[in-house]
C-alpha cells in the first residue's frame, strides 16, 4: 500500500513539474504573444488605411454609370497593395513568433 501511494505521489509530482515553465520559457511565450499582437495590429492598421484609400477612390468618381475611372482603379489597386504588403510583413512576424514557442 505504501509503495503504491509513494509511486502515485511521485508520478503526480513529476507531472506537476513537467507542466511548470521556466522563467525563460515564460519570457519566450510572452514575447511570442506580443509579436502575434503586433502582427494583428499591422493588419488592422493596413485595413484602416486601405479602407480610407478606397473611400477616397470612391469619392473621385462621382458618376453613377457603373464604370470606374482610371484614378479610382489605381487608388483601389494601391489600397490592395497596402493590404498585401501588411499581410506579408505580419506573416513574417508571426513566423518569428512561432519560432520562439
Amino acid at each position: 500500500m505504501k509503495k503504491t501511494l509513494l509511486t502515485a505521489c511521485a508520478a503526480i509530482s513529476m507531472i506537476a513539474l513537467a507542466a511548470c515553465d521556466t522563467p525563460a520559457e515564460n519570457a519566450n511565450e510572452a514575447s511570442a504573444e506580443n509579436m502575434d499582437d503586433q502582427a494583428d495590429a499591422m493588419r488592422e492598421n493596413a485595413d484602416a488605411t486601405a479602407d480610407a484609400m478606397e473611400d477616397k477612390a470612391d469619392a473621385m468618381d462621382t458618376k453613377t454609370d457603373g464604370v470606374d475611372s482610371a484614378a479610382e482603379n489605381k487608388m483601389e489597386a494601391d489600397a490592395q497593395a497596402v493590404r498585401d504588403n501588411a499581410e506579408v510583413k505580419a506573416d513574417a512576424v508571426e513566423d518569428k513568433a512561432d519560432a520562439k514557442d
